[in-house]
């Protein structure tokens, strides 16, 4: 008789593994041989979970068998049009962002870090007086493949963007793959045909050697040339898009409470937690509590794209909730309902098999503390679709069989709760788009945690890949700013050198320290503060706003305005 799984939510590979004590890469290969490409961070369908699940020996039971009775009865019932949600995929650079900036006439990119999208963006578009569509813009980096998976999911429609003037990258196959693996249909979008060395048939060649054969040559795939620059062909993309949507027939039922999707999630001092969902079916209204697995609350404020106020939504439409009691997964299913006393019958069950997930995942994580890790880290990102990217990205990294051990992950800025939890396991700091509180910097700095916040991903991945070969190879892994002075004036002293009259901009400058000397944002000099003078006494430490002078010994090349910085290096061990 095989052992029971009771699961209240779609679980992802890393927590299933953690209920059934099988490692993760196992379950990875039972999904590939059922035609499945996942990852670690990828939550399971119903169906697959079941059979993954059969596969090892366990029979899953569905505590939540009320939702899913009423979601079959609900589609039996759905009887209005509802608009299609489209997920734009690709490569990066290769011009999904601005496909939809023509499509939209707005700017988005221009606001992204590094041009670009880091996370999902969500957009309803008037078309015309008859249709309207939901477009997702997906990052196309390969950190995001979680959000670009988590995309596919809870849309209805894929447009794959193809730059015609390259070929097609590893991350356009994934997003086809993933598109695929979900069973939606598939547009490609041949886009930058305004490029002299643009050759769309060496892509629809490309597309043929993977088995995908667009219409022009006999195949099924609808596909579109276009210059999202210029905006030739976009029309005509938005109206195979129209048809294509008009073939899948979406229904819904406005008698029915909401069942959607979160896309996005996040939390901030000002409005609390928030989620940005989009409805599959039923309609939400102000007032309606939300269960998302273990998160909660009842619906105090629906704010559309635009920042407006609104009383209710129907499915299709991007909107903003507040009034929930945590940050829920990016990708997971919510459910609606009318009262509280509804939302809490339910939660009881999911409350206790929440429980049990937890003290599997705290014994598995107990063992992998025991094994021997050369970099411990601590993640905290601005939202959870980041997060959760990062983490799987980080993840990956190894060098010379150095992996990362990550301690602890979350959303939020990084206060001195992290700096505590860094200290307790002389663990790295890593932050994506957040700040860092004030108080938990001088934590740090006394306790010689190193901090390091990132706007953009491919900067993170090169630091941390630092830390980890600079680890391998040494027992000093970075410095730890102590302060910045600014030279004013210099001598030159006879068997001395070079004494700088500095004054001290910031933080503080520590004797026996390491300096390094700036011009214009550039390292001319690296060595080491060995004589510090305050008023034309040796001193140890000069703090802000005060003038001190410093020994630049062996270096002559010092002028007027220079910077100098004052560092200690920290263990990583």
């Amino acid at each position: 008789m095989k052992q029971k799984i009771r699961l209240f939510n779609l679980i992802t590979i890393k927590e299933l593994a953690s209920l059934t004590n099988v490692p993760k890469e196992e379950i990875i290969k039972i999904c590939h041989s059922l035609g499945m490409k996942v990852s670690f961070y990828q939550r399971l369908d119903y169906e697959l979970l079941t059979l993954v699940a059969s596969d090892l020996g366990y029979e899953v039971e569905w505590i939540d068998k009320q939702i899913i009775r009423r979601n079959k009865k609900m589609k039996r019932q759905a009887s209005l049009s509802r608009d299609p949600v489209i997920i734009l995929l690709g490569h990066v650079d290769h011009g999904k962002t601005s496909l939809l900036d023509y499509i939209k006439r707005s700017k988005v990119n221009y606001e992204e870090y590094g041009g670009i999208t880091q996370n999902i963006g969500v957009y309803k578009v008037n078309i015309n007086k008859n249709n309207s569509l939901t477009f997702i813009d997906t990052p196309g980096h390969e950190a995001f493949m979680a959000m670009r998976y988590r995309g596919t999911q809870i849309t209805d429609i894929a447009v794959v963007v193809i730059a015609s003037d390259e070929d097609i990258m590893q991350y356009t196959n994934d997003a086809i793959n993933n598109a695929k693996s979900v069973g939606i249909p598939i547009i490609f979008a041949f886009n930058k045909i305004d490029k002299k060395n643009s050759d769309i048939d060496k892509i629809r060649r490309q597309l043929a050697e993977r088995n995908i054969l667009v219409e022009e040559w006999g195949g099924a795939y609808q596909s579109q040339e276009i210059s999202a620059k210029y905006g030739i062909g976009i029309d005509k993309l938005i109206e195979k898009i129209i048809l294509e949507a008009e073939l899948l027939d979406l229904k819904y039922s406005p008698e029915n409470v909401a069942v959607g999707s979160i896309i996005e999630s996040s939390l901030n001092n000002e409005n609390g937690y928030t989620a940005t969902i989009i409805i599959k079916d039923g309609i939400l209204t102000l007032g309606d509590y939300i269960l998302v697995g273990e998160i909660f609350g009842k619906v105090i404020k629906i704010l559309d794209e635009r920042g407006n106020q609104l009383k209710y939504v129907r499915p299709s439409q991007p909107v903003l909730i507040f009034g929930l009691n945590g940050v829920p997964e990016a990708g997971d299913i919510f459910h609606s309902y009318k009262t509280e006393k509804e939302l809490k019958k339910i939660f009881s069950y999911q409350k206790d098999l929440d429980l049990d997930l937890r003290s599997r995942s705290l014994s598995h994580t107990s063992e992998m503390k025991q094994e021997k890790q050369k970099l411990n880290l601590i993640i905290k990102a601005d939202l959870n679709g980041s997060l959760e990217a990062l983490t799987e990205s980080l993840e990956k990294i190894s060098i010379n069989n150095n992996k990362i051990n990550l301690i602890y992950k979350s959303i939020g800025n990084i206060n001195e709760s992290d700096v505590l939890l860094a200290d307790m396991y002389k663990a790295m700091i890593v932050g994506f788009k957040v700040k860092i509180s004030s108080a938990a910097q001088k934590l740090a700095n006394n306790n010689n945690i190193l901090i390091k916040v990132y706007n953009i991903i491919y900067k993170m991945e090169k630091k941390i890949k630092y830390f980890l070969s600079h680890n391998a190879k040494s027992s000093k892994r970075e410095e730890l700013m102590y302060g910045r002075a600014k030279i004013k004036n210099f001598f030159t002293i006879r068997k001395i050198g070079i004494v700088a009259g500095c004054s001290v901009l910031e933080g503080k400058m520590v004797i026996n320290s390491t300096i390094k000397l700036k011009r214009d944002d550039q390292i001319i000099y690296v060595g080491k503060l060995n004589s510090l003078k305050s008023f034309k006494k040796d001193v140890k430490v000069v703090k802000k706003g005060s003038e001190c002078g410093i020994n630049i010994p062996n270096f002559n090349n010092v002028k007027i305005g220079d910077i100098i910085e004052s560092y200690k290096e920290i263990d990583l061990r």
